[in-house]
Parts: structure tokens; C-alpha cells; sequence
């Protein structure tokens, strides 16, 4: 997460200037990213091009990839140890697994390579992952920096909101004097003045004056909302043109522009139902890999040429290393990131992330419901699909009839139509002599063309039932 620390009067964390996790893990990618770079064109070519001969290539390789995972890969074994710990296996158990097998395997046949068989000797050496290990390693430091970047659009988001409260507030004291204050010395009951075109400090209540004040940076809307003594005040709206006396009411935390920075702070920390489900399936994924892997090295053990258990062990270090759910791990986090941050970017603000998920473009019609021409409210509108179609089609289908979908609704709405009854070919957004020349170029091609309309057949579609097309 975001460097924080406490906003004066906002009761809520402030986004620092600096993220140390991503500083940390660009240093750790970048510094050792050469190194990856390198080790892994040694393995592949390295023997072609005669550079090294025999054991020193494997010494060679054991130089340059013990940076990657032992330095830049620290904390993903930290966080793989934490899932063991709290019998959470997760992708990072399996990642430390992986990484640290290929490693662990390779530097014994680097250093002993006696204990090997012989027949696992090529030009001199044993084979070995270390290139495996480093790979995956700048890959998953890789994805962790993209996200990590991704919160940061979400933070300087935050970072603009925190700066739209006032830094002092005019307070009146019981003798009647005025004096300006830190905001953070603001509590519930004071009494104090709004200047023409100061913002309201805190969240209150007005007392004297009248005057009217821009609340768009909570509601949007851009005409000023004329203010009366009884009327509420919201904490960092602007006061346009005549001087008020408020009533502190809410304060630090309390107040309305605090709790829409923390609902934006959850919002990193919240995990989206499908992200949610990723994570059990990981678990689950993880546990299923450690058993084959273990199943491959007593089966080998047991059944294996000899030595059996050697092989058994190699196969079993295969299995670890061949099995690492980077992907599984790295999307979905990283996709509800991204989606947050491009979002903030545009003064687009969720509250979690359940709610991105939630919003995705279901294929209803949407119509702006407006009163005396202000927007209040939108209405979804969808056609249900009747029980018996669905097998209609897939009968024509099973027929070999090919079913073409052709309508004048918006392409959303008809590809969202057309997924739930298994039609492939869509065309959306067609007009009635559009459908005519679709009908015709299908015709033209050899194919008969029968037509099916939504209740009835007028004009061109008239045209084209009447003549059997």
C-alpha cells in the first residue's frame, strides 16, 4: 500500500509522496533484471557459442541468478512462509516452492554433481534451472510494480481530495474576537465565520447570513445551493458571495469529505467477488500441484529406472517449477488495479471493489429519466428471453442450420442477447435494408435464407417474409 500519514482536521491517512513497496521492488527489478537477462541467454545459447566449458558454465549461471532470487526475490518468500504459517497456501506458497526447488536443485549439481548419474551429465555438466528461477522471479516482481503503479493513480486521487479541504478555519471566540486556526484545533461546537469565497472547513450547520455555495465536488451539480441559518454545510465546499456564521457539527473524521477518502482507501484494500474467487481456487491449485508433485517423486522412487529417486526428485522439482500460478495470481488484482486507478484518473471514484465488477457494459437499454430538465435518475430496460428459445436454436443447430442474429438494437445489447442463446454471428444496430442486403449477400453466395421476425413483418421484412427469404 501507499505511504501515509494523517491529514491535519481529515481524521483520515494522507497518500505520501512516495511509495516505498514500489520503490522497493522497481530497485529490486531494475538492479537485477541485467542479471536475468543475462543468465537466460547463457542457458539457451551459451553452450552453441562455446563461451564456457562444462561445470564452469553451471558456476557461471549460479553467479548471476543468486542475486535474482535470493535478494530480489525475498519477499515473495516471506509472504510464501506467512501462507504456510497461517495455513493460507496461495500463489506465493507455490511460487517459494517453485523458485526455491529449481534453485536448490541446481546449486546441488553445481556443487556436487557426483550425486548425480551420469547419464544426467551433457558436455561436462549437469543440468540445471537456475534461468527458471530468475525468470519467474522478474516476471512476478514485474507484475507487482504494474499494480502497485496502478494504486498510485488511485492515491494521487486521494492526494486531490484531501487538498480540497482548507488548511485554517476562522473561529469566534465567546468574546466575539476572530482569529484563524489550524484545522486540525476545529471541534464539534465552535462557532465560526465563512468568508466570500473561502471553503467551509468542517461539516455543520448554518447560524447567520445567507449566501450560496458550490457543492460540485460532492454532488456535481454546478449551480450553488442557496444557504439559510437551520440549512446544513459540508466540509470543503465553497462559500461564493456572502459572509456566514456555522456551527461545527462534524470534525477530523466525522466529517463527509473524510469518510469518501476512506471509502477510497478500502476500496485499494477490497478484493472483487471474482478476485475472491481466484484466491480459493489458488489455495486449491496449490494443494493439488504439492500432491502430484509429491505422488511423481514416490512413484518415480518406487517405479523408476535407477537411480529412481534421483529421477523421482528431478521430476518432482519439474512439476514445482513448470506449475506457478504467476498468472492466476497476478491478474485479477492487477485488472481490478487498473480499472481503479484509469477510473480515478478520470474523477471516477468506487467505493470497492465489488462495485467495478458490478458495474460491467449486461446489455439492457438505458433511458435518462430527467425532472424539469434535471438528470434523476436512469431506467435499465430488457426484452426476457423466452424459456423455449434457447433449445429452439440449439435444435436448428443440431439441424445444421446456421442462425444468424440481425437487429436494430445497439450491438451490446445484441451480442449480451446473442451469448445467452449460443449465437455466434451477430450484427447489431441494422437497419431494415441493411437486413435485406445481409439476406441478399447470403443468397448470392449459394445459401437458403429463411427469415424469422420479432411479431411481425413490415417494410423491407414485410418484403422479405412475403417472398420466402
Amino acid at each position: 500500500m501507499p505511504q501515509v500519514r494523517h491529514a491535519p482536521g481529515t481524521g483520515v491517512a494522507r497518500t505520501g509522496a512516495s511509495n516505498p513497496e514500489l520503490a522497493d521492488f522497481s530497485r529490486r527489478f531494475w538492479w537485477t533484471l541485467p542479471l536475468t537477462l543475462a543468465v537466460t541467454a547463457l542457458a539457451m545459447g551459451g553452450h552453441a557459442l562455446s563461451l564456457f566449458h562444462g561445470a564452469t558454465q553451471n558456476g557461471v549461471e549460479l553467479v548471476l541468478a543468486a542475486p535474482v532470487v535470493l535478494w530480489a526475490g525475498w519477499p515473495f518468500y516471506m509472504r510464501g512462509v506467512r501462507s504456510i504459517i497461517q495455513r493460507s497456501p496461495n500463489m506465493w506458497t507455490l511460487i517459494g516452492l517453485g523458485t526455491a526447488a529449481a534453485f536448490l536443485y541446481s546449486l546441488a549439481a553445481t556443487l556436487a554433481p557426483g550425486l548425480f548419474p551420469a547419464t544426467f551429465m551433457m558436455d561436462g555438466r549437469v543440468g540445471v534451472y537456475y534461468e527458471a528461477a530468475a525468470v519467474i522471479i522478474s516476471l512476478t516482481l514485474l507484475g507487482q510494480m504494474l499494480e502497485l503503479k496502478a494504486r498510485s493513480q488511485t492515491s494521487a486521487a486521494i492526494k486531490s481530495l484531501l487538498g480540497l479541504a482548507p488548511k485554517t478555519a476562522r473561529r469566534i471566540n465567546a468574546d466575539g474576537s476572530e482569529a484563524d486556526i489550524a484545522l486540525s484545533h476545529v471541534h464539534s461546537g465552535d462557532t465560526l465565520r465563512v468568508r466570500p469565497g473561502e471553503k467551509v472547513p468542517v461539516d455543520g450547520v448554518v447560524l447567520q447570513g445567507e449566501s450560496a455555495v458550490d457543492e460540485a465536488m460532492l454532488t456535481g451539480e454546478p449551480v450553488p445551493v442557496m444557504k439559510r441559518p437551520g440549512d446544513g454545510l459540508i466540509g470543503a465546499t465553497l462559500n461564493t458571495h456572502g459572509s456566514l456564521v456555522m456551527q461545527a457539527q462534524k470534525v477530523g473524521s466525522a466529517t463527509v469529505l473524510a469518510q469518501i477518502v476512506q471509502m477510497v482507501v478500502q476500496a485499494q484494500r477490497s478484493k472483487a467477488p471474482m478476485q475472491r474467487l481466484a484466491d480459493v481456487i489458488a489455495g486449491y491449485f496449490v494443494m493439488v500441484v504439492i500432491a502430484i508433485a509429491v505422488l511423481t517423486f514416490v512413484g518415480w522412487g518406487l517405479w523408476g529406472p535407477q537411480p529412481s529417486w534421483v529421477f523421482g526428485l528431478i521430476n518432482a522439482v519439474a512439476v514445482l517449477i513448470i506449475a506457478c500460478p504467476c498468472a492466476l495470481g497476478l491478474a485479477t488484482p492487477m485488472s481490478v488495479m487498473v480499472a481503479t486507478g484509469k477510473a480515478a484518473s478520470s474523477g471516477v471514484l468506487f467505493r470497492d471493489a465489488a462495485a467495478i465488477e458490478n458495474l460491467r457494459s449486461d446489455g439492457t437499454i438505458i433511458m435518462y429519466l430527467a425532472v424539469d430538465g434535471v438528470l434523476a435518475g436512469l431506467l435499465a430496460l430488457a426484452d426476457p428471453i423466452k424459456p423455449t428459445t434457447r433449445p429452439a436454436v440449439e435444435r436448428l443447430q443440431a439441424d445444421g442450420v446456421r442462425v444468424i442474429m440481425a437487429t436494430g438494437d445497439g450491438l451490446t445489447t445484441a451480442r449480451t442477447v446473442a451469448r445467452q442463446l449460443g449465437i455466434e454471428e451477430v450484427h447489431g444496430e441494422v437497419k431494415p435494408l441493411d437486413k435485406e442486403r445481409l439476406a441478399a449477400a447470403l443468397q448470392e453466395r449459394g445459401h437458403r435464407v429463411a427469415m424469422a421476425g420479432d411479431g411481425g413483418c413490415t417494410g423491407h421484412e414485410r418484403q422479405l417474409c412475403l417472398s420466402g427469404v
